[in-house]
């Protein structure tokens, strides 16, 4: 079976094409970067990609709020073109900017591609992305752990560390029922970690329900410590933290003290969305 394609999705202000497009390289995949403008003149061109990236960057300089007028296009003349896409079994990422794009796109609703309401409002309505709590940009390297088995860009990855890069990456939900709709629908595929959300986990059994980790462990204030969502199939991820930075074990910051050598963790996520098609 040949490589399965994927189209990395760029912008004016996308920044991270060129690593993400490298990962999905070292993955197998055969990845080409397209301009989103090229897409919007021929939206049939996706068809002939099995997987979707957005990658990180600042699209359209995040003038009038991160990834807002991304999501537009993708829901707008795209439209139709994403729910073929999301219709056929294909993969669509999105990666900090990214995960702003899909989610404000409507691509993790919980009912899948539909374009419709749900429970009277729509899922980008009732869950958003927005301004870390410190109120600046945060650079730094996370801790992750996988709560949820649904993701297929997730299986084998439970613990690993990878470095964010962002300031509007806090998730804010409308009312507590929608997380726990999200929890119901193993939704909530990532959460910022550290050991001591580990010991909570183990007192509360659930590690998405084990308050809001202070800062530096969870580096934004997401409720639920949720770094990452999926939607109800497990074929659609966003996530904040940028995976595509760590390929290689010498990208960490302490890989002479710890002796790392050869893959970074991040490559696995990779690993496993070109490997779906195998």
């Amino acid at each position: 079976m040949s490589s399965p394609r994927i189209c990395v999705l760029r912008a004016p202000g996308t920044n991270c094409d060129l690593e993400t497009a490298h990962a999905f390289e070292l993955a197998g995949g055969q990845a080409d970067r397209v301009h989103l403008f090229r897409l919007l003149e021929n939206p049939d061109l996706l068809s002939d990609y099995q997987i979707l990236c957005v990658p990180g960057g600042f699209s359209y300089g995040d003038d009038i709020g991160a990834g807002v007028i991304f999501s537009r296009q993708l829901r707008g003349q795209l439209n139709d073109a994403m729910r073929q896409f999301l219709s056929a079994d294909k993969l669509v990422l999105g990666i900090c900017n990214g995960f702003q794009v899909i989610l404000k796109a409507g691509l993790l609703m919980r009912r899948g591609v539909e374009d419709a309401e749900t429970d009277g409002s729509r899922f980008e309505d009732q869950v958003t992305l927005t301004w870390n709590n410190s109120g600046r940009y945060t650079d730094r390297w996370v801790r992750l752990k996988t709560t949820s088995s649904n993701s297929v860009f997730l299986q084998g990855m439970d613990e690993f560390e990878v470095p964010i890069a962002h300031a509007e990456g806090r998730i804010a939900v409308t009312e507590d029922s929608v997380l726990q709709q999200l929890r119901d629908n193993s939704q909530i595929s990532l959460c910022y970690w550290s050991d001591a959300a580990a010991a909570r986990a183990a007192e509360s059994g659930d590690p998405t329900n084990i308050g809001i980790l202070p800062e530096p462990e969870n580096p934004n204030g997401s409720i639920a410590n949720i770094a990452g969502l999926s939607d109800a199939t497990g074929r659609v991820l966003g996530l904040m933290p940028h995976p595509e930075r760590f390929l290689f074990a010498t990208q960490h910051p302490q890989w002479t003290r710890n002796g790392m050598r050869g893959e970074g963790q991040g490559l696995q996520l990779f690993r496993n969305a070109v490997g779906y098609f195998d």
